[in-house]
């Protein structure tokens, strides 16, 4: 427990006594997987995929994720959840009974070894998710490994955080768990062929813990790690941090709290923060959004489908949370079977000619591969935001309109000209150093530069 004290306490000095760009110099990250840089990130919640919430069932939408050119499978963890302290009826995935096997209810280890399988055949990929922060409080380490649980000064076993009832924390100053726990996570590796993980909380674990852990799975394979934290030193060990930042000042622009000049600013300071080979999630939604803090219509209202476009245009990965294509309008719940229902949507064609453009135009890749950012200047309206991403001669040019009302755009730079493709009508158009626009609320356009 004071190991994660005194580490917090570094990581407030680092953020709060040396500039930014400093910050971003001396932070060197990963190597990626080759295969990376022009993926789509899609979070499937088992539970609640279909009403049978099992591996073989989720397969049979695998050839629809293809054809709508996902490109990473986010599994929510898939391990036995603890029962004893367990939340509502079924009990939080995030609650590990035992790291190598895997929950019943979504079937056996042999079923998940064919998913997996048959994501790669399809030429996807698949991380799970990975709770190394805390485990359930019937974990088969409580009673073999005691010692690798932080206890009160009664000896009791204690939550990582007060309110999660359900989970114990994990001892990080015993260097014998760190061995055990990334044998576990090289067991997935090793056994069933998994191409890296979602670490959960994981700016509350130790840095060196995950700088031995990658290091370790990647002599197994090249592995992707995504971190569910935002410090930009973690990037030494993870291929990606959430973007949390961008997704709450995005939700905040939909409610009129503030505006594309806002969005100008975070976006040129995370430039400042994270190296550019940094991958930065960028997301409408996911699972603890949609769940704790609403839909994305309740977060974005009419404007979900411009934020949804704009995730695609800024820096990173962008990702899509199961249901988000079939215009998932509900908060799905946590601990209860409540499953996605599944029909037709005009996000699922949405996403899909976005998913072709960020794996057609290396414009949109990700990290140090992808195209220069530069965000237009328009005085005349903080509800406009304007950018372009451009990479060896690629150049895609989006603008929109953050705004409830209807607005009338002249935007004036010598980066615009050129003969472009309209992302949504394929009709040609050409620019000289000004362009005109007509953008109903909330409304968008991209331009793919034809060469």
């Amino acid at each position: 427990m004071f190991l994660k004290i005194k580490t917090s306490f570094i990581f407030l000095l680092i953020f709060f006594f040396i500039p930014s760009e400093l910050i971003s110099q001396e932070i060197i990250s990963v190597k990626h997987p080759e295969w990376s840089y022009n993926k789509v990130i899609y979070e499937v919640n088992l539970r609640q995929y279909t009403e049978a919430g099992t591996f073989k069932a989720f397969e049979e939408h695998l050839p629809r994720l293809k054809e709508m050119g996902v490109g990473i499978l986010w599994l929510m963890p898939i391990h036995p959840i603890g029962e004893k302290n367990k939340k509502g009826s079924l009990g939080s995935y995030y609650s590990v009974k035992d790291y190598k096997a895997v929950n019943p209810e979504h079937g056996t280890l042999e079923d998940f070894k064919s998913l997996v399988d048959k994501i790669h055949k399809m030429g996807m990929y698949v991380i799970i998710d990975w709770v190394a922060n805390h485990s359930g409080w019937d974990n088969v380490w409580v009673k073999e490994h005691p010692d690798f649980y932080t206890k009160d000064s009664l000896e009791n076993f204690v939550p990582p955080v007060a309110d999660w009832t359900d989970v114990i924390d994990l001892n990080y100053d015993n260097k014998e768990l760190w061995t055990a726990m990334i044998d576990a996570m090289k067991f997935w590796v090793e056994e069933y062929d998994i191409d890296g993980f979602r670490c959960d909380v994981a700016a509350m674990i130790p840095l060196e813990f995950w700088l031995e852990a990658r290091k370790e799975l990647d002599n197994l394979k090249p592995v992707f790690l995504l971190a569910e934290a935002w410090e930009p030193e973690l990037h030494r060990a993870f291929d990606m941090t959430y973007s949390w930042d961008v997704h709450h000042l995005m939700s905040d622009i939909a409610k009129g709290k503030k505006n594309a000049g806002d969005l100008k600013t975070q976006l040129e300071k995370e430039k400042e923060m994270y190296s550019e080979t940094a991958f930065r999630m960028q997301f409408t939604s996911n699972h603890d959004e949609n769940t704790w803090n609403g839909t994305v219509y309740e977060k974005f209202g009419d404007g979900a489908e411009a934020f949804a476009a704009l995730t695609f245009m800024t820096p990173g990965m962008p990702l899509i949370y199961n249901g988000q294509e079939a215009g998932l309008n509900k908060r799905l719940q946590f601990f209860e079977k409540d499953p996605i229902e599944w029909k037709e949507d005009k996000f699922k064609q949405i996403y899909t000619k976005l998913c072709e453009l960020k794996k057609e135009n290396n414009a949109l890749l990700s990290g140090e591969m992808g195209g220069t950012l530069q965000i237009l200047t328009y005085l005349n309206d903080v509800d406009i935001f304007a950018v372009i991403r451009e990479r060896n001669g690629e150049k895609i040019f989006s603008v929109f309109n953050l705004s409830g009302c209807e607005k009338n755009i002249k935007l004036e730079s010598p980066l615009i000209k050129g003969m472009y493709k309209e992302f949504n009508s394929d009709i040609e158009k050409e620019f000289d150093s000004s362009a005109s626009f007509r953008l109903k609320p909330w409304g968008y356009n991209i331009f793919i530069k034809i060469n």
